[in-house]
Formats: C-alpha cells, structure tokens, sequence
C-alpha cells in the first residue's frame, strides 16, 4: 500500500482542526484532514449551533413579554415546528458541503474516514466500505477528535436507550414529559430549552446547577427554572432506570421517590474520544485525556499534538479554535525552523486556557463568565476584593427589561489592582462578556480602566458602578 505524505496529518475535521488546519496551511505546510463524520464536527451539528438556535427562539418570546408594548403582542408559546426549522436551516441539514468546499479552497486535502495511529507519524484511514489508506506526517500529527457523552454506570440506564446532546439537539418530535440528568451547562440549558417547548421537565443535579461558576449564578437559573414550570431535583442520585410498561422512563432516586418521564437526557459529562485511535503505539493509554504542553504538543512524543476537547484543558469550541491557531501556528514555526514564541502569552502557546477562559451558558437567564470566580481566586492563593452589583439598578437595564433582573460580580487582584474574574447573570448579559476578557487577559490596571467610559443607557454601565464601589 503506497502511503500519501504530508507535512501535517489533523484527525478531527471539527472547528478546533480546522483552524490547525488553516493555520499550518498559512504557514506553508501541506495538510490533510481525517474526518469520520462531518466536516465541521460537533459544534457545527450537534451542539453549539443547534442548541443555540432553538434556545433563540424561547429567549426572543421572553425578551418581548418583558416590556409593555411588546408583551401585549404576544400572543402565544414558541412555535416549535418552526423552531425546528430554522435550527435544520443553521446546521445546513446536516449536509458539510460548505465546510468541504472551505476546506478546498484554503488548499487542504480531506480524507474521509477513521483515522488511527500505526507507527510514527503514521495514520491508517479506514472508509465506510474498510479500504484503507496509509497517511505519513513529515513533521506532526494532531489529534483534534473532541469529547462524547458521559454514560455513567447507573443499572438499567443503557437500556432505556436515553438521549445525549445529539438527541437532545436534533429532535424531531418532542416528548411531553423529559427527565434531565446533570446541573452543568447542558443540562441546564437543555432544561431551559425543552421548558419552553412545552414538555414537562424534572431535573436531577446530585450536586446543584452550574458548579463551574459562581454559587448565585446556578442559584438563580434554578429559581428561573421553577419558575417557568420545571422541578429541579438537588442532593439525590438516580440509582436504577427501567422503562414501564406504558413505555415511560421511571428514575428510581436515593431517597425512595421516582421520576417518570417519556425520555431521559444524560447530560452528566464528558469523555474524551481517544479509545480507537491507536494511543498504544506511542505508549498513551487509549481512552484517556491527552496531556499537552502550553504548546499543545503531547509531553513525550515530539511530534503528536491534541487540541479542543481531548486534552481537557477548557472543553468550549472557542477554546478549542484558540488552541488550534496556536498549534497550526508552532507546528508550521517547528517545522521551518523559524523562532518559537512559547513564553507567556506569546503566539505559540494557550497561556489563556489557564485563568482567561470565556464562557456563556444560554440559559434564561444568561450566565456569562471569564476567569476566576471567588472559590477559585481564593484557592489560587490571590488576595481579592469582590464587588457585587445589582443590575436592576443600571439605567440600561430598565431600557431592556421591565423589572430586569441580574447580578455582576467583579473578582480584583488586590495586590496588582487588576481584574481576574467577572459574573454576569442576565437577560443578554453573554453581549457584555468580551469586555472583561480583554480587561482580564490584558491585565488592565483599575486606574486606567475608569478612563474607559461606559455608554449610557446601557448595561455595561455596571463597569463604572464596579469602579465607584471599588473606590479610587
């Protein structure tokens, strides 16, 4: 079998690949992608757009009957067929064309295929129909295969064949009834999601909702829920899971209740999709999270890289994309011999995966949150000030909301006077989030930032509330 060469072999046709993809390509190297399914990956089809998409909808109906005027002309629930419409539209009805015709035109090869490590800088790609393929990498391979679904190990849960993102987010008929597993981001944006919809939604979160940001803002996503018809199940296990008769999903829970539903989602974590790639043959463990450098390169093979989900670093897409232009980036610069900037926040490394990590979780309402809360602030050994704000005070909020509702926490550095951390809990709060990541990874002094002035009517006058709690 005669083996193709490149300069760079990518497994993984996601988001988080392609920008390697691009990148290495930018940078004078020859590139493959190996993609098994489509080319654009799991955000594209399975989450983030999708998920977003039909969340829109819910927000948008939410957003009117929030101010007099726009109220009175609602006169009605979330149409879901159109919903659903809009999201096949958004996610192109699952078809990767566009993403393909992408890939030619920045001057990347696509193999389509499983892809599997066989030797050093090797990779064997089987196809739908087992014809193999031989790819050889002159100087890397990235590995760029994402995360799946937790299942955990609850007796009976297998069975009942229950949902993950993937169902949950290319739903073509929704049940009446949904029983939720796991208070993380998925799970409580699912919650919201199938609320609106109209199914009647129990979730059960052993531990409380949203434990990776600050306590109030899983708090109030959880009243939020109740309050729009939800039942929320804290500090209770699912110990069995069977289907009755009637074809019900019953949750047997530790504390002797049950939970029936038409359908369960586990939503309960993620693991890494490493377990068929041939980890052996370079001594990694198959399965198993792949620990990398600031460069993303694995420690102790020089030339195997993972970036996006598989090296558990910051399980978002952007995360991923950041890492990825990082990567394709040092790969083309090891590659030509050309100077590697891996200090701090230099280009060839993710320095912000450490303590700048954005995220918004599209609940109703919004959670938005960049670098350190005040648990991890405080276990990082940073002496810290928090000022909390009430954004039903801002001017700019009531021009949103009639009685708007929200939170914003501000985490100072006391001994270098800088931001390290923001909340923002909020109807459209996810809008305001990048401002406090340039402040955090630019390490913006709290002098300065008082020149930096607010707009006014707007939320983001909470900025200068922050400033005058926090005193000159």
């Amino acid at each position: 079998m005669t083996a193709r060469e490149y300069d760079l072999i990518v497994i993984g046709g996601g988001p988080v690949g392609e920008n390697v993809a691009d990148r290495a390509t930018q940078g004078g190297l020859s590139v493959v992608v190996v993609e098994s399914e489509l080319v654009g990956g799991e955000c594209s089809y399975w989450a983030c757009i999708p998920s977003k998409a039909m969340l829109r909808a819910g927000a948008a109906v939410e957003a009117a009957r929030r101010v007099k005027g726009a109220a009175e002309t609602v006169t009605g629930a979330v149409d879901v067929a159109r919903t659903l419409v809009r999201r096949d539209e958004l996610v192109h009805n699952w078809d990767d064309t566009s993403q393909v015709e992408w890939l030619q035109g920045a001057g990347i090869d696509l193999v389509r295929g499983h892809g599997r490590l066989t030797g050093e800088r090797q990779v064997t790609v089987t196809d739908a129909d087992g014809t193999e393929k031989v790819l050889v990498a002159r100087h890397a391979v990235v590995v760029s295969t994402g995360s799946a679904a937790l299942l955990p190990d609850i007796p009976g849960l297998r069975e009942v064949e229950p949902w993950t993102s993937r169902e949950a987010t290319g739903v073509r008929d929704v049940p009446a009834s949904l029983a939720v597993l796991g208070g993380g981001t998925v799970g409580s944006e699912m919650a919201t999601l199938y609320t609106t919809f109209g199914s009647t939604v129990t979730l059960i979160a052993r531990s409380g909702l949203l434990r990776g940001v600050e306590p109030f803002a899983g708090e109030t996503v959880e009243k939020a829920l109740t309050g729009a018809g939800a039942t929320v199940r804290t500090g209770v296990e699912v110990e069995r899971v069977s289907r009755d008769d009637d074809g019900e999903v019953v949750l047997s829970l530790s504390d002797g209740s049950h939970v029936r539903a038409a359908q369960v989602l586990v939503a309960t974590g993620r693991v890494p999709r490493t377990e068929d790639l041939g980890l052996e043959t370079v001594g990694l463990e198959p399965g198993s999270w792949l620990d990398v450098d600031d460069t993303l390169r694995v420690r102790g093979v020089e030339w195997l890289y993972a970036v996006g989900d598989v090296n558990h670093r910051a399980l978002l897409t952007h995360q991923g994309k950041y890492q990825g232009r990082a990567a394709g980036d040092v790969i083309a610069a090891r590659a030509t011999a050309a100077e590697v900037d891996d200090a701090p926040w230099g280009r060839h490394v993710a320095t912000a995966d450490h303590s700048a990590v954005p995220q918004v979780i599209f609940t109703d309402p919004e959670i938005a949150a960049v670098g350190h809360s005040e648990k991890s602030a405080r276990e990082a050994g940073l002496r810290v000030r928090v000022i909390d704000y009430d954004l039903y005070w801002i001017a700019g909020a009531s021009e949103v909301a009639d009685d708007y509702q929200g939170q914003a926490r501000a985490i100072v550095d006391e001994e270098r006077r800088v931001l390290v951390g923001a909340t923002f809990v909020g109807q459209d709060v996810g809008e305001m989030l990048h401002a406090a990541t340039i402040a955090i990874v630019g390490e913006v002094p709290i002098e300065r930032l008082w020149h930096a002035v607010p707009s006014y009517p707007t939320i983001s006058e909470v900025w200068l509330r922050w400033l005058e709690e926090y005193g000159r």
